[in-house]
């Protein structure tokens, strides 16, 4: 089976006796892994010069949802709503999503995740979505997830993977703003919001807003394992 990478949290927690520093992660990421056929193996922040290595023994990687980017990464001051920094994140994952890219791993992106493999290609980020779309519903309420529909672009890898308008789980008050070079947007909401980018012409290379994590949907991972088996395929002589 499939080894997949995917990247984590660094946060405080408390559990039983304990209150201290953890790498932690939502259990639906490796069950949405697991449901799909495939392993999942946690990558917790490291030193970027360490993550080729970590890497080059996965065969997809999967950059998690999670904080804000900084904004110091796409040359803007900090919004007032911009959550706190996560720097260990950004410069992980950063050189986990380069690592991917470079040696044709497959990687997805899931809402962070697309927005920093938006920033890594020089994109920028809208700090805070409400500001340009006038409501709340790509994220409702703290800690609730909402659910609008997106529409993938036709010819993108995406809507071979999801073909049609897709109902999909919502959390982020960030979106794409200035798109990165060398990337496409793969979908939109209905108010404009950019809710999947891809590299095209990559093997698998695509990023989206939502949250497939806590859907029954495994279409998107499968395609993923699709991808990394393909990869995995060797010349006969």
């Amino acid at each position: 089976m499939a080894l997949v990478g995917i990247t984590t949290y660094l946060e405080r927690a408390r559990w039983g006796v304990w209150d201290t520093e953890a790498v932690l992660l939502p259990a639906g990421y490796p069950r949405l892994v697991r449901e799909a056929g495939g392993v999942a193996v946690l990558l917790p922040p490291d030193a970027a010069e360490t993550a080729g290595e970590a890497v080059g023994r996965m065969d997809a990687v999967i950059v998690a949802g999670g904080p804000d980017v900084g904004p110091e990464h796409y040359g803007q001051p900090r919004h007032p709503r911009t959550g706190p920094p996560a720097p260990e994140r950004d410069t992980w994952e950063t050189a986990v999503l380069r690592a991917a890219l470079d040696g044709g791993t497959p990687v997805l992106g899931i809402c962070r995740g697309m927005q920093l493999l938006n920033v890594l290609h020089g994109g920028t980020l809208l700090q805070h979505l409400p500001d340009r779309v006038g409501h709340d519903a790509h994220a409702p309420a703290p800690g609730v997830f909402g659910e609008h529909r997106v529409t993938p672009v036709p010819g993108t890898l995406l809507a071979r993977v999801l073909p049609g308008p897709q109902t999909v789980p919502t959390y982020h008050h960030q979106a794409v703003d200035r798109l990165g070079a060398g990337l496409e947007a793969a979908a939109h909401a209905d108010d404009g919001t950019v809710e999947a980018v891809e590299v095209p012409g990559a093997r698998f290379a695509l990023g989206v807003q939502w949250h497939p994590e806590n859907a029954a949907d495994p279409r998107l991972v499968e395609a993923l394992l699709a991808a990394a088996a393909d990869r995995s395929v060797r010349p006969t002589n």
